[in-house]
């Protein structure tokens, strides 16, 4: 008991919560989050066990405690991911941004999906930590919103034809935090995500530590994203997704991404292992990136990318050693959403060995990332800008780069 006599445990199984894999609990698991928040506890412990539900919003000061062998299981049916809560949140977010002259907001609403197995929203210390598993059985829950779309019971209005699957904004992920403080994710395995794994937008004060995130379930699988968000740690955590491992974006062109560490990290990826964007809009700075362990990355190691006018500055990445990769550093600073300029300075890169594949770095991966039109392990190293906008003030140092060699001179000639 606290000072002031409120618990600071709460057993699952006592709150109504069953963790027989078959019952179940969205309801139970709500309602022990509402009581958990109203009497100021702050675990809810989940003992070994199978714990089946569909969406769940996190409250100020709930945080969840999977002990060894438990196991919270996302529901397959894609109407267990609806909340009237979160979707309301989504309208009131919506309505402030549509007064704003800004483009990057509009987009925003309509990018990625904003529902999620966990959720929370303007939440305060919330986090989920222990030795168990999320698991959100992404593969058949998105084969199910698939299947609805094709019988016309709930259609995708972007459904993506050439790939034909549903869009992320239909597939749940993991978690969705928005505009949340105090955040602690640790220790936990996550696996399974219809859609990004740990997604965090508008956060502060975030720690995620010691996670081991398997993301391969479906298409644009990223394993972590950070979207505008401040005071973020990112360390020692294992990473292997079906798409960018950890991925820093920015949707608002008045925000700031700031003082954001990456640390002591090992990443595989059919994308990129470490990118800044592509959604690129507001501001980057004070970022480090440091003892990074890549294996196995369809694309870049290190991608950092402006082509939305964002302002890229202050970013230091040093200690990465990548093997069996298509690319070993992008930086890209472009103009793809008209006149708005960003930047790209102040940039240094040191102490990065790598070694570039020859085949397709991720073969053994059975939904791989996006396809290109070509390989990506022809390609050099790049630092480009445009002639009206450079790249500016980049440090390289001690950097070491082995290419397989044995190309054809036909490859030479890939077009713009």
């Amino acid at each position: 008991m606290s000072a002031n006599g409120a618990k600071r445990e709460w057993q699952a199984t006592k709150l109504g919560i069953v963790g027989i894999g078959t019952t179940l609990n969205t309801a139970a698991m709500q309602k022990a989050i509402d009581v958990v928040a109203k009497r100021g506890g702050r675990a809810i412990v989940f003992d070994e066990g199978r714990y089946l539900t569909g969406a769940i919003t996190l409250k100020s000061g709930v945080m969840f405690h999977l002990k060894r062998g438990a196991v919270i299981l996302g529901s397959t049916n894609p109407r267990d991911y609806y909340i009237k809560e979160v979707e309301e949140g989504r309208q009131e977010k919506g309505d402030h941004q549509k007064d704003k002259s800004s483009t990057s907001d509009v987009k925003s609403r309509n990018d990625n999906s904003h529902l999620a197995l966990i959720s929370a929203f303007r939440a305060e210390g919330i986090g989920v930590c222990g030795e168990g598993t999320v698991n959100g059985q992404g593969t058949q829950l998105a084969l199910n919103i698939d299947s609805l779309h094709h019988t016309g019971e709930w259609i995708d209005p972007n459904y993506n034809t050439r790939r034909q699957r549903p869009n992320e904004t239909m597939r749940p992920k993991l978690f969705f935090l928005d505009e949340c403080s105090g955040i602690s994710i640790c220790g936990v395995h996550l696996e399974g995500s219809a859609c990004w794994g740990l997604s965090m937008e508008r956060c502060n004060n975030v720690v995620l530590r010691n996670l081991d995130i398997f993301n391969r379930a479906y298409w644009n699988n990223d394993g972590i994203d950070v979207s505008d968000s401040r005071d973020v740690v990112i360390k020692h955590c294992k990473i292997n997704s079906a798409d960018d491992g950890i991925c820093l974006k920015s949707y608002h062109v008045d925000d700031v991404s700031d003082s954001i560490c990456i640390d002591s990290c090992s990443i595989e990826s059919s994308a990129s292992a470490v990118k800044f964007g592509t959604a690129s809009w507001g501001t980057f700075r004070n970022i480090t990136i440091r003892n990074i362990n890549v294996r196995n990355t369809f694309r870049s190691a290190i991608a950092i990318e402006s082509v939305d006018g964002a302002q890229i500055e202050n970013i230091l990445v040093e200690n990465i050693t990548a093997q069996n990769v298509g690319n070993a550093i992008f930086l890209r600073l472009g103009q793809r959403s008209g006149d708005r300029k960003g930047c790209l300075r102040n940039v240094i890169l040191r102490n990065i060995n790598a070694e570039i594949a020859f085949g397709r770095p991720d073969i053994d991966y059975d939904l791989r990332g996006p396809e290109p039109n070509f390989f990506h392990n022809p390609l050099p190293s790049v630092i480009a800008g445009i002639p009206e906008n450079r790249i500016c003030d980049v440090i390289l140092e001690d950097i070491t780069i082995s290419c397989p060699g044995r190309a054809s001179k036909a490859m030479v000639y890939i077009p713009l």
